[in-house]
């Protein structure tokens, strides 16, 4: 029997084995499966989209037993790489302490298909979002922020429809944008509340404006709201507590049982609104519950609400609120405070990274490229071409890196600050000139014994001849600018200063100098405000007054166009009308300069004119102003001068400058008091053929020898 296999009751043993066997094994794949579906490691939503390699989303896989750990989904909006920089500093401290977190760009975010989905109560959604120009969000994220807008007022819509969601918003602007100041975050915060979704955490506010901010810069601002955030949430993402219990305060998180839509006041802070007696104007109490009054304490409401406004219209930047994660601020007004210094240690960082040799606390130098080259004898820049400046002599250098304009071709990227008064603490003048003077020598040294660079010009290039106001931001917003241009005369070193025509008062009060311009980037308010981004409300009757006050001065004045391919080429009358007004001795019309990539700008090079585009451009212009005429060009620059008929005389141009007689004549002017005044044609010079338009050098120097780069991104300096 043996031979013929096992008998009927170890057959049978066998088949209950089996049996036992394989029901232990669907219990465990069912076990391992629930404890997996509830660790929170697969969103409801399912796989997340495939996205740009290491850029937009940004995932852990972290694990966790306790079902009541919440989970960070980090949203960011930035048009710079700030407010993505901040979503990646939080996610990495959120890392640390083991919570699991998402980050996620909202420009790749569809909210119609996904933002309900972010009610789930295991995660809290954070919002870092920034606002662009005109309070506006960042450009490739703009549908995010119209989709939520437009479902939070549409009554079609279920004002429940965000009900479970718990999130919190930082946002980042700039307080001199005043009723724009981080307007993205602010409406944000509102309409995510509209549809019922639950605030964990006060909004933060980021402000890059340092005599504003709370905490001195919006770096320190991130800083100090990261803290707060997880001081007070970190023990709820652990699933140690909840929200409300945490500080034993109410918070935002909770649900009012009511269906009221609105109430039926509006209360005087941000406090709780859960019933509660408050003292009338009288010193009564009044009894309040979610905001409705009975009758007969309305008179003592009203005086009570009276009362409250008073106090917080004399507070400064006050946010007063409870709850979890609220913090109270409250800025001291002291018209005795010392104010701040314009450089920040950040900023300090990023200017020097660039190249700058900073002077004291909002004065700055860099040597141009076109000192650079004509040290080498390569060529000077278009100042050597229309004017006659040397450019291995000149100095490029501001007293003041802050700007009351945020231009799209700004070639130095946003990175220095903005204002629209002067409210820094200030260097005096001659502190400015003695940095300034050592820092460009300085900076020439490094040139001794270069291969190409010549030994006649090194020599000449420590003594400064020339002074270009024009590095960056708005030097007449200096305090002390005339006894700073008195001083560079008494040098004997010419000045071209430049400014963005948004002080009038300031052109009417400066002293006269070599050559003023005025940047006119744009005919007409829409497409002055889309391409320099001004901070003044009232910054086109500025931009007029500034013109008419340039047309009072007795000495050279320049307008300065610059051409923007698509945005303002197509705006020759209206420049001719501008051109009425301010009655400039000069026009120069230069093609945008590309700068490289840049996420404050959208300029690509298809905005870039050709030289002969800018030429026809000119040409058109010319036939609109019957005393100006085409004088010179730098095509190397891709510009071209506009010149007053006056300045050609006998049928020869004189857009030269005699620089010994300038100073000979700002000399006497001084001595007088301002009694001996001179006009732009007593210290006029020959214009050499070589710089006439039409001539075949066009405008290349033929003494110096022209060096052509390969692949080299143009970054032409003043």
């Amino acid at each position: 029997m043996a031979l013929l296999g096992p008998s009927l009751p170890e057959q049978f043993s066998w088949l209950v084995y089996y049996s036992i066997t394989a029901i232990l094994g669907v219990v465990i794949t069912w076990i391992i499966y629930r404890r997996n579906l509830s660790s929170g490691d697969k969103e409801k939503s399912g796989p997340v989209p495939a996205t740009k390699a290491g850029e937009e989303i940004i995932n852990n896989s972290q694990t966790s037993t306790n079902t009541d750990r919440k989970s960070l989904k980090i949203f960011f909006a930035s048009q710079t790489g700030t407010a993505k920089r901040f979503a990646e500093s939080f996610r990495q401290h959120a890392t640390l302490n083991d919570i699991i977190t998402e980050v996620i760009d909202l420009q790749n975010y569809e909210p119609e298909d996904n933002l309900s989905d972010e009610t789930d109560a295991r995660k809290i959604c954070v919002f870092f979002v920034s606002s662009y120009i005109d309070g506006k969000p960042p450009e490739k994220t703009a549908w995010f922020f119209k989709w939520l807008e437009e479902t939070s007022n549409d009554f079609r819509v279920q004002k429940t429809l965000l009900k479970g969601m718990q999130y919190a918003v930082f946002g980042l602007g700039n307080s001199v944008y005043a009723e724009n100041y981080n307007k993205v975050g602010k409406n944000l915060d509102k309409w995510l509340s509209a549809l019922s979704a639950s605030k964990v955490m006060e909004m933060g506010e980021g402000n890059e404006n340092v005599t504003d901010s709370q905490n001195g810069g919006i770096e320190e601002d991130f800083l100090s709201w990261k803290e707060e955030f997880f001081k007070n949430m970190l023990p709820v993402l652990q699933g140690k507590t909840d929200c409300c219990k945490n500080t034993g305060q109410d918070c935002h998180c909770q649900q009012k049982t009511d269906n009221k839509e609105e109430e039926l006041y509006e209360t005087s802070s941000d406090e709780d609104e859960s019933d509660e007696e408050e003292e009338g104007a009288d010193g009564d109490k009044v009894k309040r519950s979610d905001g409705v009054v009975d009758l007969e304490d309305l008179g003592k409401m009203m005086g009570k609400m009276k009362k409250a406004k008073a106090e917080k219209e004399s507070e400064t930047g006050s946010v007063i609120a409870n709850g979890v994660g609220h913090r109270k601020f409250k800025k001291a007004k002291d018209s005795q405070a010392e104010p701040k210094e314009m450089i920040t240690p950040l900023l300090r960082q990023s200017l020097t990274k660039q190249g700058y040799k900073l002077i004291g606390s909002h004065s700055g130098v860099k040597l141009c490229r076109w000192t650079k080259s004509m040290l080498r004898g390569r060529g000077g820049c278009y100042k050597h071409t229309f004017y006659g400046i040397e450019s291995h002599r000149c100095m490029e250098t501001t007293p003041s890196l802050a700007c009351a304009n945020k231009c799209v071709f700004c070639w130095r990227h946003h990175t220095n600050p903005v204002g629209t008064e002067w409210k820094w603490k200030m260097d005096d003048a001659q502190t400015i000139l003695d940095g300034a003077t050592k820092n460009h020598q300085q900076l020439i040294k490094q040139f001794r014994g270069v291969p190409g660079v010549k030994a006649d010009r090194f020599q000449e290039a420590m003594k400064i001849k020339h002074c270009a106001l024009s590095l960056v931001g708005e030097p007449i917003m200096y305090p002390e600018i005339n006894k700073y241009v008195k001083l560079l005369h008494s040098h004997a070193i010419s000045t071209f200063l430049v400014t963005n025509a948004q002080f009038p008062d300031a052109i009417r009060q400066l002293v006269p100098v070599t050559q003023l311009y005025v940047s006119v980037d744009a005919s007409t308010k829409d497409s002055l405000k889309k391409i320099d981004r001004p901070l003044f409300r009232d910054f086109w009757p500025r931009f007029l007054d500034s013109l008419k006050a340039l047309s009072e001065k007795g000495q050279r004045t320049v307008y300065r166009l610059t051409l923007v391919k698509a945005w303002n080429t197509d705006e020759i009358q209206a420049y001719a009308d501008l051109i009425a007004i301010g009655k400039p001795d000069f026009i120069e019309i230069k093609g945008v300069t590309y700068c490289g990539e840049s996420k404050a700008s959208n300029l690509t090079m298809e905005n870039i004119p050709w030289h002969e585009e800018v030429v026809s451009f000119v040409q058109k212009l010319c036939d609109q102003l019957p005393d100006y005429e085409i004088a010179c060009e730098h095509e190397h620059s891709n510009c071209v001068l506009i010149a007053n008929k006056k300045f050609c005389v006998d049928g020869v141009w004189h857009t030269w400058i005699d620089y010994d007689r300038f100073h000979h004549l700002i000399q006497r002017c001084d001595e007088s008091s301002g009694e001996e005044v001179f006009t732009a044609v007593d210290y006029m010079a020959k214009t050499p053929s070589w710089a006439v338009f039409g001539s075949d050098e066009h405008g290349f120097d033929p003494v110096e020898t022209r060096f052509h780069r390969k692949k080299r991104k143009d970054i032409s300096g003043c």
